[in-house]
């Protein structure tokens, strides 16, 4: 069976790597869209994060040891006018949270975004609390977003028994952007096109794609290529983003063969190449076995019993297959000569591994 999973794998793998070779002479490729390959620089999110109170907690909050929850209570009760000490609070019922979300792109006032609480202090489940208004901070110190409202866990404790994790909840569309964020594309008569993996070859695809239609676009990096917007576009940057974004090309990647070895599941890109090498697979099994024989002497012989250790060994060699693989051999090659020889996966990881330290294989081998 598991010789069967392996040639179907191995068939399906050389079906597709046959018919994207059959469309590269075809000339059908399209390729990928730009807008797959890259983003649009200022297109980002950006951090959020605060540091609020979870209260209305069923005797699941903070003990009073927790010193930041006992003064925060007694600072929040003193900007309403209470003045509290400190020492004589039970905070059993409030937990002291750190409060993050993210702020999309392109967000404007009064939008609602998701929020995440979770519990700083002994607290033991934030299930059934509300968090109090929470003023949420960028990198830059600003408030873009104000966070409130009830907190959903998705679990439970209770009688010293947990099912997930109760200490840290949620809350949707639970903060309200205060503060929108300036995209500026385009704004200087330009965009910048970000690769979301760099490479020469991609980067000058890009922009000769770009050249063919529109012109203004150069590759300053691999990772980055500038397109001028053309005057009539000028009024319609969105519309000169989009007609870019859904141009194709093919992007160019490097050899690669990525191993797991804890699943054994190997990925091979379609562009490997090998030298000429010659590869022998076969095994050794030996086994040891040990045995107690007891000799009992004869009746009335007045002997005495003989107690022996013995051992036996046998030793069983399997015929070593050998696979010879031309310098012109592709992925192809190796994955079919390699089935062909009942090479299981982890045959297979250790064979690759043997090819790349024999300077054999022309890709990169990453072991994760």
């Amino acid at each position: 069976m598991r010789k069967r999973i392996i040639a179907a794998l191995a068939a399906l793998m050389l079906f597709l790597l046959g018919s994207s070779a059959s469309c590269l002479a075809d000339g059908n490729f399209m390729g990928a869209k730009i807008k797959d390959i890259t983003q649009v620089e200022g297109m980002r999110s950006n951090q959020l994060i605060g540091y609020g109170i979870v209260v209305g907690l069923p005797g699941t909050g903070d003990s009073n040891k927790t010193l930041e929850t006992v003064t925060s209570v007694a600072n929040m009760l003193q900007d309403f006018g209470l003045k509290i000490n400190p020492t004589t609070l039970k905070t059993k019922n409030v937990a002291a949270v750190m409060v993050t979300a993210t702020l999309p792109p392109f967000a404007h006032l009064g939008e609602r975004i998701d929020f995440t609480a979770s519990s700083m202090g002994d607290a033991k489940s934030l299930a059934g609390g509300v968090l109090l208004q929470t003023p949420l901070r960028a990198g830059n110190g600003q408030v873009y977003a104000v966070a409130q409202g009830p907190i959903a866990t998705g679990g439970y404790s209770a009688g010293g028994q947990s099912k997930n994790i109760t200490t840290v909840g949620i809350a949707s569309g639970g903060a309200i952007i205060e503060r929108g964020v300036s995209d500026g594309i385009g704004q200087n008569g330009k965009i910048v096109l970000s690769l979301n993996t760099p490479d020469f070859s991609t980067a000058a695809r890009i922009a000769q794609a770009i050249n063919s239609s529109y012109g203004g676009a150069s590759a300053v990096n691999p990772g980055e290529v500038d397109v001028t917007i053309p005057p009539y576009y000028q009024n319609n940057v969105v519309g000169f983003i989009s007609n870019i974004e859904n141009l194709s090309v093919i992007p160019d990647a490097v050899a690669k063969v990525v191993v797991n070895e804890r699943t054994g599941t190997i990925v091979m890109g379609g562009n490997i190449t090998v030298n000429k090498v010659a590869i022998a697979q076969g095994g050794l099994s030996i086994n040891i076995e040990r045995k107690t024989d007891v000799y009992q002497p004869a009746p009335y012989s007045l002997g005495s019993t003989i107690v022996t250790k013995n051992k036996s060994t046998q030793v069983k060699a399997q015929k070593a297959s050998t696979v010879v693989l031309d310098s012109t051999a592709d992925v192809n090659d190796v994955v079919g000569a390699l089935n062909a020889v009942g090479a299981t996966p982890r045959d297979i990881i250790s064979i690759l591994q043997a090819m790349k330290d024999a300077g054999a294989l022309h890709a990169q081998l990453e072991v994760i």
